[in-house]
């Protein structure tokens, strides 16, 4: 079953206790002294100004937010997306398309209140129906603290987890009664590819162990009767030129070790950015052929909710 009626859903944070979401909270900070909040395992006291892979601190470090309608359907529905784009990132994509704000840093520390205030402004100001936080891995404590202020003035849309695969299950226990919607890309089956474009062989095993965790939490997507997400989980795909994304593994695990049903996003806009142009074939777009190849690899893997198939 993977739609019904949004009447009576309640996000899975208000179902919480005061006590409980603090005991979440107080895990979360302290793994900050000592940090492996990512499989990078810095192991930094970032309380005391000690700087990681993710270079930032304690206190939430965002670049932009705004209701976004260039997210996947589900998300978008008739009023966008709320999407909060925090600065910096744990993985080190040389072709990544924010690397403004990934790798260069672009954005501000906000204090906790303000975290808050900015997701009570995409629920009640612009009517988004979910909060999406991009790349929020190495934010998890900072995210949980304004969450408590926000719940308090009237939160009570999804949260989104759009993160980049590479996610510590530990943290993601945390985030357990939490998050409503993960929605993570699997960007490599292939280990030299994760350590020569995202400076993570590791990628491959960790991704995978990570998103059997978010479906155990989760399950497979939810929609209410408007065609729109309550629950479960997104998989993003990115196609990248040459198959060096190991598309075929890809969907294979998807389809035969997480559901049928995982609804994924065989993605086709991959253009080269940052670093790309020096790292052929990195240094070109991909190919419709290249495209529709990956396609008929999900379909014959047998997913069955495939939305780039068109």
């Amino acid at each position: 079953m993977d739609q019904e009626t949004d009447k009576g859903f309640v996000a899975a944070y208000l179902n919480l206790s005061g006590k409980q979401l603090k005991e979440k909270i107080r895990q979360a900070e302290e793994i900050l002294k000592n940090c492996n909040l990512c499989p990078r395992n810095c192991r930094v006291d970032r309380t005391s100004g000690e700087r990681g892979f993710c270079r930032t601190g304690d206190k939430p470090f965002v670049s932009s937010y705004n209701p976004h309608f260039g997210e996947e359907a589900p998300l978008v529905g008739y009023h966008g997306s709320g999407t909060i784009f925090f600065t910096y990132c744990n993985l080190g994509c040389l072709f990544c398309q924010n690397w403004t704000i990934s790798h260069l840093g672009e954005g501000h520390e906000i204090s906790f209140k303000a975290l808050a205030d900015i997701m009570l402004n995409l629920q009640q100001n612009s009517g988004c129906h979910n909060i999406n936080f991009v790349t929020p891995t190495h934010q998890v404590p900072m995210i949980l603290k304004s969450l408590e202020i926000a719940i308090d003035k009237g939160l009570n849309v999804p949260l989104v987890y759009n993160c980049g695969g590479y996610e510590a299950v530990e943290t993601l226990k945390i985030l357990d009664g939490i998050i409503d919607i993960y929605m993570p890309d699997f960007k490599y089956a292939n280990p030299e590819a994760a350590k020569k474009y995202s400076k993570a062989e590791d990628y491959p095993s960790v991704a995978k162990v990570a998103i059997k965790e978010m479906h155990r939490q989760v399950s497979d997507l939810i929609l209410d009767n408007r065609g729109i997400a309550l629950r479960g989980m997104l998989v993003r795909h990115l196609v990248l030129p040459e198959g060096l994304a190991g598309t075929e593994e890809v969907v294979r695990f998807l389809a035969e070790e997480i559901s049928p049903n995982t609804y994924t996003n065989i993605m086709s806009q991959y253009y080269p950015c940052y670093k790309a142009v020096e790292h052929p074939p990195l240094d070109r777009r991909i190919k419709n052929e290249e495209y529709r190849k990956a396609v008929k690899a999900a379909i014959d893997a047998g997913l069955k909710r495939i939305e780039g198939r068109n």
